[in-house]
């Protein structure tokens, strides 16, 4: 893990304004590495390292979902539960616009703009994740119920 100081992101300042006890967590950011490369820098489980997507519907209203790193969003489930025809990834450059961060970097805290944040049910199962804190090669270690008291996600079955 590097030395080098965690930075204090949008995300850090939101967990600290509702006093969420975290870790912080350092690593070397790949390209395309996705949850593979931060889970095995930290050594932790990648169905522990939560993904933070935004998507759209068919209308591009857009949509926050907190995913297991070593699992993927059914998008036409995702769809269904939520009311929507179609659910689908936005392109890198919209995704950076409605967060305010940089793909590879998205938090689920302190997004540029609000959106409604879609859970996986079964993170609430786990003891600990390690989530996006808000720029590339940067996890917050958390209780997934302290992400549920902030956030306020809906609860989804959508994983595949």
């Amino acid at each position: 893990m590097s030395k080098e100081k965690a930075p204090v992101t949008q995300a850090i300042r939101v967990l600290r304004e509702h006093h969420v006890s975290f870790s912080e967590h350092l690593y070397k950011y790949e390209e395309k590495g996705g949850t593979t490369v931060s889970a095995r820098e930290l050594g932790v489980d990648e169905h522990c390292v939560i993904k933070t997507l935004i998507m759209e519907d068919e209308n591009k209203r857009p949509l926050i979902v907190l995913m297991h790193g070593n699992r993927e969003v059914g998008t036409g489930m995702l769809a269904k539960q939520i009311g929507v025809k179609k659910v689908h990834p936005c392109d890198p450059k919209t995704a950076d616009k409605h967060s305010g961060y940089q793909v590879g970097g998205t938090s689920p805290f302190g997004a540029r703009h609000p959106m409604p944040v879609y859970m996986e049910a079964s993170i609430l199962e786990l003891e600990r994740i390690y989530i996006n804190g808000g720029k590339r090669g940067f996890l917050i270690g958390v209780d997934p119920k302290d992400v549920e008291r902030v956030l306020k996600p809906i609860l989804v079955s959508a994983a595949v």
